[in-house]
């Protein structure tokens, strides 16, 4: 396959066997936009955060889309397989452990994380989903062969995507082994403080 690597930058702990937070942000974003939000979690991850290989008008995503809210499945399909293709190229020149690897994205960063859950599921040991929608309208069949935890949160008041939507994309994460935590907030697309608090609680939680 073609794949082309992806500009990242990576933060050690200091202990190669952490955790690591993958960053993955949003449409425009770019590696940089994610940090500031990941230092809430604390100093005991690891921090990869990486670029998408696509423009949109000049604004980086991570896979293109037909218009808004349709996707290009099938460039969705190839930049998840990219994406975790790269990640295991470049874990051992940095020295992190793929197989410990909690993704955190935002928009169009959790929409290729939630595509990653699909078509990879035993690669992440979690991830966070903010404001993320049904990555395929025809879900591929798929299950996890351990539960792996995964944080969503939804805003109501978000116009791209309908919260029954969301219960549908919960239900079938549930469904395939994956042990859902799920938010509904009142509030739009834009990301919150209560978000973030949420998100960090699970982190806890969840990856001790």
């Amino acid at each position: 396959m073609n794949y082309q690597p992806l500009k990242y930058i990576y933060q050690p702990s200091g202990n190669p066997e952490a955790y690591t937070l993958l960053l993955l942000h949003g449409t425009g974003g770019d590696e940089t936009d994610l940090i500031p939000l990941a230092k809430n979690f604390g100093n005991n991850f690891n921090i990869l955060s990486v670029r998408g290989n696509v423009l949109e008008h000049g604004m980086p995503r991570f896979f293109r889309r037909i218009g808004m809210g349709i996707f290009d499945e099938e460039d969705l399909k190839f930049r998840t397989h990219e994406l975790v293709n790269f990640i295991k190229e470049i874990a051992s020149k940095e020295g992190f452990n793929s197989t410990k690897l909690i993704a955190l994205g935002y928009s169009n960063g959790a929409n290729i994380a939630g595509s990653t859950l699909v078509l990879h599921p035993d690669f992440l040991s979690g991830a966070i989903l903010f404001r993320p929608m049904l990555p395929f309208k025809q879900m591929p069949a798929f299950q996890a062969t351990k539960k792996v935890p995964v944080f969503i949160s939804s805003g109501n008041l978000d116009g791209m995507v309908s919260m029954s939507e969301i219960q549908n994309y919960t239900n079938l994460l549930e469904a395939n082994h994956f042990n859902i935590e799920q938010h509904q907030l009142n509030t739009g697309h834009n990301l919150t403080e209560e978000d973030v608090a949420l998100a960090v609680k699970w982190v806890h939680t969840n990856f001790k």
